[in-house]
């Protein structure tokens, strides 16, 4: 298992109590958290840290926390999860990024999602890696094209976590097969 990874410009490591802040801030941003249900509140925001760092117990990987290499400063987190409820195309890893505002429009969710997909296709070995979202979140839908996923409609599904009716409940599913990812960097 993998403490951290390095990319070009920024370090992905585990989690530090001095994360916690700029997260529950991050967390409580209504634009950062547009695609999802509610902003989180800080017990809220706390949990989430607790459950991603049980993760990385678990499975020896999770989403790891990303700072700006050289400064210390946290932007977000980005890496590998084992999604934790029922849909048509599970069992799966996942892909996820959630980035403070002040760090959009730089390329860290596509360098940090690249570094995270080395891991996964490298060290761990897996033969694919998903990654979803709402229909409205066009950000992260381009994220996914630029890491080279592909989307199938026949896909798509409604997110059992959210509620019927809400905005945010269908969801589009992007795959990402371990021998496109090589071919991609081969070529």
């Amino acid at each position: 298992m993998s403490a951290s990874l390095r990319t070009g410009r920024l370090l992905l490591r585990r989690w530090e109590p001095a994360d916690r802040e700029p997260f529950a801030a991050m967390n409580a941003d209504p634009e950062v958290m547009e695609h999802f249900p509610a902003p989180l509140t800080l017990a809220e925001s706390d949990a989430l840290v607790d459950a991603i760092e049980a993760r990385f117990d678990e499975h020896g990987f999770g989403f790891w926390a990303v700072e700006v290499a050289g400064t210390g400063r946290f932007i977000g987190f980005t890496g590998l999860s084992v999604p934790r409820f029922h849909a048509p195309f599970m069992p799966a890893v996942e892909i996820g990024w959630r980035l403070a505002r002040s760090a959009w429009g730089h390329g860290y969710a596509t360098e940090a999602a690249r570094g995270a997909l080395g891991f996964g296709f490298g060290d761990l070995g897996l033969d694919e890696v998903v990654s979803f979202t709402s229909t409205t979140n066009l950000k992260s839908q381009a994220v996914m094209k630029r890491l080279g996923m592909t989307h199938d409609p026949a896909d798509d599904f409604d997110h059992p976590l959210v509620e019927e009716g809400h905005r945010l409940r269908r969801h589009l599913l992007w795959r990402l097969r371990a021998a496109d990812w090589h071919g991609r960097k081969a070529g």
